[in-house]
């Protein structure tokens, strides 16, 4: 049996589709009051709720289990985010418990960049989470991914709002030179499944990325085209981006970004460009041409 985390995101959604395509057992854990709806159509789930503060009813999720995908995340909440609590408080109840349930292998997804001495909250977050996963005492797989695309997604429709708005101009932090590695979110969630048959997995993190490097002007080029729109860049500096990032929260309803935008965009996000043949055999897809989900939508802020 297969406890999932962070099933109605964005990931998540995908990777129980991919679950369910393999004739896998699974079991979601949902926090108290998630809206069901977000769920894909069609089946009765096993669903356990619980917050990660509770340990009895974590206890009940864990029974049967013997793989655990934490693809929970809240950076997507910005200022109301907790990374502590979430990313560190939370995580070391939580493979406390699945330790001593028995289970044999623990998934944890981080970012390219992690690192416990970060200056960047996310990924010092992140680098303190993986910390956790490798002195726990379970057997672990970390996947540290490039940024992931796809319809649903966070990065490309946020980029896409940011385009259709704002008096016609894209803010670029210091000229949008900074490198990423998009990741078709299908060829990421099938390298997870396929993962847990390669031993060489085991006990490993693992750094993977799209077939190309693009900077983020490059990569909101793509998205413009893809929407059918020119785009005209307004260079500032990483501090005003900083600014404008807290702006937008604060003053929007249903922000497209929010002030982990900057922790994504502060330094190259890249790995080796062979990284999903070499290790899983798959010839991951192009961004350009994966972005249909954008054509054609309309987005308000």
């Amino acid at each position: 049996m297969i406890l999932v985390t962070g099933s109605t995101g964005f990931i998540g959604r995908k990777f129980i589709e991919k679950l369910e395509t393999n004739s896998l057992e699974y079991r979601l854990l949902l926090p108290p009051g998630t809206v069901s709806g977000t769920l894909p159509k069609g089946k009765n789930y096993d669903i356990v709720l619980s917050s990660m503060e509770d340990s009895g009813s974590l206890r009940t999720a864990f029974n049967q289990v013997d793989t655990v995908f934490h693809l929970a995340g809240v950076e997507r909440e910005g200022l109301k985010a907790d990374l502590t609590q979430f990313e560190i408080r939370n995580l070391e109840t939580f493979t406390d418990i699945a330790k001593k349930a028995g289970v044999n292998r623990f998934y944890y997804l981080s970012h390219l960049g992690a690192d416990k001495n970060s200056a960047y909250g996310l990924l010092k977050a992140k680098g303190r989470g993986e910390e956790i996963v490798k002195k726990s005492g379970l057997q672990y797989t970390i996947f540290r991914s490039s940024i992931l695309f796809g319809e649903g997604d966070h990065f490309t429709q946020s980029i896409a709002r940011l385009i259709e708005k704002f008096l016609g101009f894209f803010f670029l932090p210091g000229e949008g030179q900074v490198l990423m590695q998009p990741l078709w979110v299908d060829d990421f969630v099938t390298a997870m499944i396929w993962s847990m048959d390669i031993p060489g997995a085991l006990n490993q993190i693992i750094e993977i990325g799209g077939p190309e490097q693009l900077s983020y002007r490059e990569i909101a080029l793509q998205v413009g085209q893809a929407m059918g729109k020119n785009v005209n860049f307004l260079n500032i500096s990483p501090v005003q981006y900083s600014f404008f990032t807290q702006m937008v929260e604060n003053n929007m309803k249903n922000p497209p970004i929010n002030v982990y935008w900057m922790d994504y965009l502060a330094e190259n996000r890249t790995t080796a460009l062979d990284s999903m043949s070499r290790i899983f055999e798959i010839n991951p897809a192009r961004m350009k041409l994966k972005l249909a989900h954008l054509k054609g939508k309309q987005r308000n802020l």
